[in-house]
């Protein structure tokens, strides 16, 4: 038994391990583990994504008083994190496999050095065999600086990794076509770089997450334009990881997001996944629009820039948006605002944003 891939990142969210007392759901978690450290067998590494914290918390610690959900969060994942890494390293030492826990938050990854820091960790941790398990520290992240949810930390520690493979294991089969409550509704099985399913997602959110299959589509695709295969599939199926990445059984439901072919620089990932820390926004004309969307490598040049929104410092973050209001691409800028501003429609002046730090939506 085999997978194609040498590093895989799995997401195991909230809903998963969500049980009847809304406390954990031991076994399923137990079966994770299992096939975890049965693809650490056959020589893939495996980085573990693991909401359940505030579930777990909340099953045990009674409160007198109502609290605000930043406080809540904060309460009940000190607790719950706790008794989630504590589980994950009982069940991993089973197999003979250390698990160490990594715990993040939105602003830890503002800026290069602090990315190249948390890539840095994860990577010693898999050179000595250890497998990380990564969560948002809730007890100290506010509504401002957190996550979407932990999907979206997913995508950028598979980014971040250079995995080769996300699975996102939900409580449901994968993306249908329609209701999933219609009996004639099917599972899109494969959706292709360019392929627009969105008509088919709901906005719900989840019982115990703060996301849904919008959040997951769009991490997703993100991360299959980044040439990453993404999976959204069942946590509670048995067997389920064995399924969708060793083909045990064939016919395990599942929908599959297939790489692009041309796959980006590290720094362009990076970038990709930082559009929540930008400072300011870059309006551009037609031309400018044109040539950032051609076949040829182009940055965005003060001549094609119409005007700046907001401040921010050389080498910030900032947003690319086209003549019409969206926003078409992020990147880092190469001068402070002021500068921009002087530099408006100068030609033969220096890139704004340089092709190598442009990110293309």
């Amino acid at each position: 038994m085999n997978t194609r891939f040498k590093r895989v990142v799995v997401k195991v969210g909230s809903n998963v391990l969500a049980g009847n007392d809304s406390g954990l759901d031991t076994a399923v978690m137990e079966g994770i583990v299992d096939q975890i450290a049965e693809l650490r067998r056959y020589g893939t590494e495996v980085i573990l994504v693991s909401s359940g914290a505030v579930a777990s918390g909340r099953s045990v610690v009674g409160c007198d008083r109502k609290l605000d959900s930043v406080s809540a969060r904060q309460l009940y994942s000190s607790v719950g994190q706790a008794r989630l890494i504590n589980r994950y390293y009982e069940l991993f030492n089973r197999h003979g496999i250390i698990c160490g826990q990594v715990l993040t938050t939105k602003e830890s990854l503002s800026t290069r050095d602090h990315y190249l820091n948390q890539m840095n960790c994860m990577t010693v941790m898999i050179e000595n065999g250890v497998i990380p398990v990564i969560n948002e520290n809730d007890t100290i992240s506010v509504t401002e600086l957190m996550f979407t949810d932990n999907d979206e930390l997913s995508g950028m520690v598979a980014s971040m990794m250079n995995a080769g493979c996300l699975v996102i294991l939900s409580n449901v089969d994968g993306i249908y076509n329609g209701n999933p409550d219609n009996p004639d509704t099917e599972i899109i099985s494969e959706i292709r770089p360019g392929d627009n399913i969105s008509a088919y997602i709901g906005s719900e959110k989840s019982v115990f997450g703060r996301g849904g299959m919008l959040t997951k589509y769009r991490i997703a695709s993100k991360a299959a334009d980044e040439g990453i295969e993404v999976i959204i599939a069942n946590g509670k199926k048995p067997g389920i990881l064995l399924s969708v990445l060793c083909g045990l059984p064939t016919d395990a439901k599942c929908s599959r997001f297939l790489p692009s072919d041309k796959p980006i620089s590290h720094v362009k990932k990076w970038i990709a996944h930082s559009e929540g820390f930008a400072k300011g926004r870059i309006n551009i004309n037609e031309g400018a629009m044109k040539a950032l969307a051609g076949n040829r490598a182009s940055s965005l040049l003060p001549v094609g820039v119409v005007s700046i929104e907001g401040e921010f410092e050389k080498g910030d973050i900032v947003r690319i948006i086209s003549p019409d209001g969206r926003q078409i691409g992020i990147g880092k800028v190469s001068m402070d605002s002021a500068g921009a501003i002087e530099a408006i429609g100068q030609k033969g002046a220096k890139p704004l944003v340089h092709y190598d730090y442009l990110y293309m939506e």
